[in-house]
């Protein structure tokens, strides 16, 4: 079966995958920022109640938080998931349907988890808004068929993400981190999922859905005299409790610098992430120093990191650095996807750009400019509603003084470049950093070995594992024309493949950003005409064609041709099946045995693309090409599953490509010798 031509889905998916250029806002006069104090009082149940009046425009936004400690859910995971899920399916006195038709009715906005919840409308319908938030907080509707509804919608995005890369590096990163029994490194499983019973939903709500830590922060067009009762009467039932009260043993970092290394056989990119754990509260002196230190490292376009690996390398669309701050223990990490060839060479840039921070006092321009530039999203921000609701509720929850965010700027002016190297020294813990990869194994832990860095191996759900075998000797005998042969026999045989003069697919995929579902067509014949294009609905999103006059691309009604090397390769693989050809040539290589999906495949090379062929069923389980994109070199991988018989030939009813995002192909019909005609490749 040939693949098919990917050139199209890497043009239209460079606008989601790329990085957008942002500049820094040039340094000024520091402004002066107010932010008005709330009105305060405190129920007998424990909710404390902030009101902040606004009456510059006729809306309000009712914020109810639950400052609860972090808990684990052990072999239930995912148990606080499904309460968030069920929160707001109603209430015990309006059905459901009633419920959100009442609020887009009002064209106001309310959404629960079971952490807080959040409400906005007009001021006119805000009392009438607020009990309903309050209803829907306080007499949740938990129902069977609700819950077995939002445990099945879990359970499928888990199987999406059992193959997604970024996904299983966050899960490692985390349970290595803090550890898998700690409440920030446990991961949802579909095993833990399928332990969790109503019940234990109805419990978790009972237990931590309480008054104790909570806060109800109101901002607006409202009044506080005739606010409080209305707050008092709705909220004043809620039963007085407290939460369970738990302990945690603290994560510790690693004694030395060391790579903890999962290996993912599809990867085309390799995830790094250089992580330690850190205690860093808001109220610290060396909080400003610290995020202005990691802002510098990665916390922006012009940073260390961004300014290496992208903008000076070009391995990469991003490089970051964020540090976590509050009551509890975080990390600080510095992250990127990069290249499979360039792994090693980025985990060296990586320390090297982390012990320059260390060792080097910042610039007075970068320093300069890094402050204007979070002085600048922080002063956008004051006038949000839901930004000040937050600064109210962390000068409560955080300990920190009533003109901390008066003083903001101020302090955020005050930090030297002596400040930053010594909180980088405090936090960025070079020397106890795991450095976890997620990447293809075959393909770069020999150049990760040569760094002469300690290297543990982990599954992808972090267990410690031995290193695994990435490459297996080719028994004696096999050849690539035995694992051609093999293959074509596999899906039918030579004559059954010469009879086939034309292949038309149709499926269906779906793309981030889009609203829903993309028509997938793909045409093909033996004399080298091709067809793929991916529609909603009626309209065309990109459709390409080749014919004999040319190969073009149409995106969104413009056309562009399709010229050089790029129309070459698309030649050689408009053909039904490209393995006949292969047949007839030298340079196709077997060049030995990978792992993939879980089985053993032969590998062949055939100067352009890799190839994949399953050692037992000798059916094409995959293929990969590197492409050159914007001055990047990527692998884009895909694969070929679903195997089904049509007319004697066996074809894929899935394919999935991963270009950076995974586009799930799944073919509803694939027709042979019917469905295609020459007005097709016009």
């Amino acid at each position: 079966m040939k693949k098919s031509s990917i050139l199209l889905f890497i043009l239209f998916l460079t606008g989601i995958m790329q990085a957008q250029d942002r500049t820094q806002p040039k340094p000024g006069n520091p402004p002066v920022v107010n932010i008005k104090k709330p009105q305060t009082f405190v129920l007998p149940n424990g909710l404390k109640v902030m009101i902040v009046e606004n009456h510059k425009l006729p809306r309000v936004t009712f914020n109810l938080a639950l400052d609860n400690a972090p808990f684990a859910e052990g072999n239930k995971k995912g148990t606080d998931d499904l309460c968030s899920s069920l929160l707001g399916n109603g209430s015990k006195k309006i059905p459901k349907d009633a419920f959100n038709e009442e609020i887009d009715f009002l064209g106001a906005s309310i959404n629960f988890s079971s952490h807080d919840a959040y409400a906005s409308s007009l001021s006119k319908y805000a009392n009438r808004i607020l009990e309903l938030m309050a209803d829907g907080s306080l007499n949740p509707n938990f129902t069977q068929v609700e819950f077995d509804k939002e445990k099945a919608k879990l359970i499928e995005g888990l199987k999406a993400e059992e193959k997604s890369v970024p996904a299983i590096a966050n899960r490692v990163t985390d349970a290595l981190a803090f550890g898998k029994n700690h409440p920030a490194g446990e991961y949802v499983s579909e095993e833990t999922l399928k332990n969790v019973t109503l019940a234990d939903v109805q419990a978790n709500y009972k237990n931590y859905f309480v008054p104790e830590n909570a806060y109800l922060v109101i901002i607006g067009d409202i009044k506080y005299a005739n606010i409080k009762p209305i707050v008092e009467k709705l909220f004043g039932k809620w039963k007085k409790s407290s939460t369970p009260k738990l302990t945690y043993a603290a994560p510790i970092n690693v004694p030395f610098t060391q790579i903890n290394f999962v290996d993912v056989p599809n990867a085309v990119q390799s995830e790094i992430s250089l992580v330690n754990t850190v205690n860093l509260k808001m109220s610290d002196p060396d909080f400003f120093p610290a995020v202005i230190a990691t802002n510098i490292l990665g916390g922006d376009f012009n940073s260390y990191l961004n300014m290496n690996l992208r903008e000076k390398h070009g391995w990469t669309y991003g490089a970051s650095a964020t540090i976590g701050s509050g009551k509890y223990v975080s990390k600080l990490k510095s992250a990127s996807a990069v290249r499979n060839v360039v792994t090693d060479s980025a985990v060296v840039e990586f320390i090297k750009e982390i012990k320059k921070i260390r060792t080097e006092k910042v610039s007075d321009e970068v320093l300069k400019n890094v402050k204007a530039g979070y002085i600048g999203r922080f002063v956008m921000q004051v006038e949000k509603p839901q930004a000040v609701a937050r600064y109210a509720l962390n000068i409560e929850t955080e300990g920190l003084p009533a003109n901390f965010y008066e003083n903001y700027i101020k302090a955020i002016n005050a930090v030297t470049a002596e400040d930053v190297m010594t909180a980088a020294n405090k936090y960025f813990l070079l020397d106890n950093t795991r450095i976890v990869i997620a990447g293809k194994g075959s393909d770069v832990i020999s150049g990760l070995e040569t760094l002469k860095i300690p290297m543990l191996f982990f599954d992808k759900y972090g267990n410690s594992i031995e290193k695994p075998i990435y490459k297996k000797e080719i028994p004696a005998g096999v050849t690539a024309k035995i694992v051609l042969d093999n293959y074509i026999k596999a899906i039918g045989g030579e004559k059954a493949l010469n009879e086939v003069k034309t292949i038309a697919m149709y499926g269906t995929t779906t793309i981030p950003q889009a609203p829903s579902p993309l028509s997938f067509t793909s045409k093909v014949d033996t004399n080298n005409k091709l067809l793929v294009e991916l529609a909603m609905g009626e309209m065309s999103m990109m459709k390409q064609v080749l014919n004999e006059k040319e190969g073009s691309i149409t995106q969104q009604g413009r056309k562009m041709k399709i010229e050089g090397a790029d129309l070459a390769k698309m030649k050689a693989s408009a053909v039904p099946f490209e393995e006949l050809g292969f047949l007839t040539k030298t340079n196709v290589e077997l060049t030995g045995i990978e792992t993939i999906e879980g089985s053993d495949a032969y590998v062949l090379k055939n100067g352009v693309a890799t190839l994949y062929y399953d050692a037992k069923s000798g059916l094409k389980v995959a293929d990969s090409e590197v492409q050159d994109q914007g001055g990047n070199k990527i692998t884009l991988m895909t694969y070929y599953k679903d195997y089904r018989d049509v007319k004697g030939v066996k074809v894929p009813f899935n394919i999935v490509k991963n270009v950076g995002i995974e586009l799930d192909i799944k073919m509803s019909d694939v027709k042979i010798n019917e469905g295609v005609s020459d007005a097709d490749f016009q």
